[in-house]
């Protein structure tokens, strides 16, 4: 998975934060300078511009919060120096446009409260085959599903809740556009094409790396085609290894259509993207964080999709054909 750096030697870079920013005083009387993001019990999230760093609590002496009167950080050393020298200056952004990932956490909410805003940015995504479940990234049209929920098929339809007047009028869109895909990260990006569509509601993206084991989580989806079905849960562990990748587990109830859709924290955040459950059992479902899908997301022109070739970006080439020896009579 795509985790934040946790190593404390390397916060030196922070020093170049400005002076608005928040010091966190440390034990080894280093300083980190950025901005505070979550505070918790066990440990504390720092914004620091070009990554999120998770620092423990037990190394933290002093918090200051940023203004324009905050005590500068202190003065690196001459190795803090030249760590920062080899440091990278500024992040990989996204491509503006596509998708939301707001650099600060937003307040904590009910599940009701979330549930009446942002339900309306999750789909149900039908194909010839089956269905499944997307969510919008933005206005657009862009929307997010699972590779396995449209493989092999082109002709896809996307049915959306409006809410208008305190009401939901249902509108399907069938002309969907496919735009790239991870068939290994089981990952689809579409766009709505529609002539008559308007402007959607979306969700932002959040980040998984920062939660913690226990926090509690919810589910929007399709299950077996029930739409706009809603379970809650907890996250049950950040790192469960299946097929050498690493997914998000959850007690939210996971089965059949809910493939596609978003997994959300209680900010309202995308976490991940649930595709998976074990059908043996209750409360084992599987989700891919989050970090996978921005990764896909700046990195779509690698993934995009040609109608000349359906079969990219994934195709395989033709293994070569076995030499024959020439036969050697006696």
């Amino acid at each position: 998975m795509f985790r934040p750096c946790s190593c404390l030697s390397a916060l030196v870079v922070c020093a170049l934060a400005p002076a608005w920013a928040d010091t966190i005083q440390l034990k080894d009387k280093a300083a980190i300078v950025g901005t505070v993001l979550t505070e918790k019990s066990d440990q504390i999230v720092v914004d620091v511009g070009y990554t999120v760093l998770v620092i423990p609590r037990s190394q933290v002496v002093k918090i200051v919060k940023g203004d324009t009167t905050a005590a500068p950080a202190p003065k690196p050393s001459r190795g803090q120096k030249a760590l920062a020298a080899s440091a990278p200056t500024e992040a990989a952004q996204p491509k503006p446009g596509l998708y939301l990932a707001p650099n600060k956490a937003a307040s904590l909410r009910s599940v009701r409260e979330l549930v009446n805003e942002i339900g309306e940015a999750v789909v149900q995504v039908r194909t010839p085959s089956g269905l499944g479940s997307g969510f919008f990234l933005n206005e657009d049209g862009f929307l997010i599903t699972n590779f396995h929920v449209i493989e092999g098929e082109t002709q896809i339809s996307v049915e959306v809740y409006h809410q208008k007047d305190g009401q939901l009028d249902r509108k399907t869109y069938k002309k969907v556009r496919i735009i790239a895909l991870n068939k290994f990260a089981d990952l689809s990006l579409l766009k709505v094409d529609d002539t008559d569509a308007p402007k959607f509601k979306s969700v932002p993206l959040g980040s998984a790396d920062v939660m913690s084991v226990g926090e509690r989580v919810f589910a929007i989806g399709s299950p077996l085609g029930l739409e706009r079905t809603v379970t809650e849960g907890i996250l049950s562990t950040k790192t469960r290894e299946m097929g050498g990748l690493l997914y998000l587990q959850t007690t939210a109830q996971i089965n059949p259509g809910n493939s596609g859709g978003p997994l959300f924290n209680l900010s309202g955040e995308v976490i991940g993207v649930t595709n998976m459950k074990v059908s043996s059992g209750e409360g084992l479902g599987f989700a891919i964080p989050v970090e996978y899908v921005k990764f896909f997301l700046d990195h779509r022109d690698a993934f995009a999709y040609s109608n000349d070739n359906p079969g990219t970006p994934y195709r395989y080439l033709e293994p070569p054909s076995r030499v024959r020896q020439p036969r050697v009579e006696e």
